[in-house]
């Protein structure tokens, strides 16, 4: 069994858990490049806001721990915009440390409730 394999079963029992609840999910993918942040309806039928460090308006040159409280900061500022203050977090299988940790922590800040 390898890294990636791991990951997505471990994402397969997360996901598996938020869809029970009917709140939006906030999903987080992470590649060596970019990190993404996009927040779907509960049912996951729709992309409601997304966020990620590839955006042409404003694209960040490294993938670390300030650019991903970057992306916190841009997707609980576009969900307000949206009227959605309550989500539940996907992390995707990802541990919830470093980059995944400062992008969950950086949208509480700016009012999102998980």
């Amino acid at each position: 069994m390898n890294k990636k394999y791991m990951r997505i079963k471990r994402s397969t029992k997360i996901r598996s858990n938020v869809a029970k609840q009917s709140k939006p999910r906030l999903s987080v993918f992470k590649s060596n490049k970019n990190i993404y942040a996009q927040l779907f309806e509960s049912n996951g039928s729709k992309i409601i806001v997304s966020a990620s460090s590839n955006e042409k308006d404003n694209k960040l040159d490294n993938n670390n721990i300030e650019s991903a409280k970057l992306i916190g900061k841009k997707i609980a500022s576009r969900a307000l915009d949206a009227g959605i203050k309550e989500v539940v977090f996907d992390r995707s299988g990802y541990i919830y440390h470093g980059k995944i940790k400062a992008l969950a922590e950086s949208a509480r800040q700016n009012g999102l409730v998980f």
